[in-house]
């Protein structure tokens, strides 16, 4: 029996990089309810920006946030580092609003108000205002360098950059007093860090929406990787409804769908077109999904020409796909327990926030006892020296007077009464003297109090020891 030898398999080579780079998008201009939505955070966030560092509040910036200083005004309220807490708690309450929307919308701040997606619809909106729309911008980026290309990418990155830098300054102008801030700049006596942050941020700003754009989405954003764990099947999302749309394909408007066994998608890939990141909502809810609903608005049009329902894509629910659920259906599922949570925990930590804001004493005392011995006088009295820090937190000076107590006979011997200027803080230096045979040898408990002038209901309370030689 004569044995073949077996064939030798030499498999093809085949080149393939193991990095592709990502594909240009070119989002098609649209106009539409969710895209009016869009444009109106544009203009409300910006203007917030943009604007309220330019707002004056007794005779200063009304939102300054004072680092030399350490002080940080907001409006009528000034704020010290002592008032850390209230940062915390301001990034508390924006986590949980972030988690209530993210459980009732899906990605609905992402699509209306990140700040990433806002200066990336102004900047695309420069770039179509320059270019062209999506056909004209696709045909010069395909065509070779000419006078025509190269002014309109010149006009185009100096409007970015322009854009960048006011958007630096204005940063900048939260920490640094903007109309200083703005003589400096035309004098060309900006200091070096005011430079740096300057540039650091407009650079970010150009390099984020004008370049990166749905990269940051996709890649840098983190919240894209753990939305998911705030979604349930009553969260709405932005879906393409399969059951009506498929099986899809183009048709005329008169053709009659069940003769051509059609669903509602006429695959005109307009709703890929309008994304800003490229997806394909047809394909399923993708992480990449930013929730900006520019699919709906141009789906819904599309339905309008063909006279058919709008809606194939939609905002809904899981369940509502599943059970035919009504709007009111729909809605009636936004309270269950996980909002209803979250929605509990942020009322409270924000009525809490405002009740100890209002409440909060315009007066802060720090008691610190000298470092030195207490001194025994020649009558047999004993002598201990304190230091009060006193911040006065109102923009306003006022006089203050201190009282101790503790022990019986204490007295201050030094001046009880004193002024803070506004919004200041004043180091008073305090000599106690408690009579021979008061107290007990060694370490005594001792009350100051520190009581307005003029309004005796602002008075603060610390303690501090008193030493008695043994």
């Amino acid at each position: 029996m004569e044995i073949k030898p077996l064939k030798q398999y030499s498999p093809k080579e085949v080149d393939q990089s193991l990095f592709e780079t990502g594909k240009k998008i070119y989002p098609r201009a649209l106009s539409g309810w969710f895209a009016t939505w869009r444009w109106t955070m544009v203009w409300l966030t910006q203007i917030t920006f943009y604007g309220t560092t330019w707002l004056t509040w007794n005779n200063r910036q009304a939102v300054l946030f004072d680092l030399v200083a350490r002080k940080f005004y907001i409006f009528g309220m000034v704020f010290w580092p002592q008032d850390f807490i209230y940062l915390a708690v301001l990034l508390v309450i924006a986590a949980l609003s972030l988690f209530l929307f993210t459980a009732v919308a899906g990605r609905v701040f992402c699509g209306y108000a990140c700040p990433q997606t806002v200066y990336t619809q102004i900047f695309m909106w420069i770039e179509r205002k320059i270019e062209g729309d999506r056909a004209k911008r696709m045909r010069i980026d395909d065509a070779a360098m000419s006078p025509r290309k190269f002014i309109l990418k010149t006009a185009k990155h100096a409007a970015w950059i322009a854009v960048a830098l006011w958007t630096g300054f204005t940063f900048v102008g939260y920490f640094t007093p903007i109309r200083t801030l703005a003589a400096e700049v035309v004098s060309f006596d900006l200091g070096p860090w005011q430079i740096f942050w300057i540039l650091f941020y407009g650079f970010a700003t150009y390099g984020n929406a004008g370049w990166m754009r749905e990269q940051v989405c996709k890649y840098m954003c983190p919240y894209a990787r753990f939305q998911s764990a705030m979604f349930d099947k009553d969260t709405l999302t932005v879906t393409y409804d399969g059951q009506r749309g498929e099986p899809r394909g183009s048709r005329s408007k008169q053709a009659d769908l069940s003769t051509l066994n059609l669903g509602s998608c006429i695959n005109c890939t307009l709703c890929v077109q309008v994304c800003p990141t490229g997806i394909d909502i047809r394909n399923g809810l993708q992480y990449e999904c930013i929730g900006c609903a520019a699919c709906i608005d141009v789906c819904d049009q599309v339905m309008d020409k063909m006279h058919y329902p709008r809606g194939l894509i939609r905002y809904t629910t899981e369940h509502a796909l599943v059970e035919n659920l009504s709007k009111r259906g729909i809605w009636g599922r936004v309270l269950r327990p996980r909002t209803l949570i979250y929605s509990g925990i942020l009322g409270s930590i924000i009525l809490i926030t405002a009740l100890s804001l209002a409440m909060r004493l315009p007066l802060k005392v720090d008691v610190l006892r000298d470092r030195g011995m207490p001194r025994i006088m020649e009558d047999g009295s004993v002598h201990n020296v304190y230091r009060l820090q006193v911040m006065n937190t109102e923009e306003a000076p006022h006089r203050y007077t201190i009282e101790v107590g503790g022990i019986p006979g204490a007295e201050i011997i030094s001046d009880n009464s004193f002024a803070v200027p506004a919004a200041s803080t004043t180091a008073v230096p305090v000599r106690v003297r408690v009579a021979l045979g008061q107290g007990e040898p060694g370490s005594n408990k001792i009350i100051f109090t520190v009581q307005d002038h003029d309004d005796k209901r602002v008075s603060v309370t610390e303690k501090a020891v008193f030493l008695i030689p043994r």
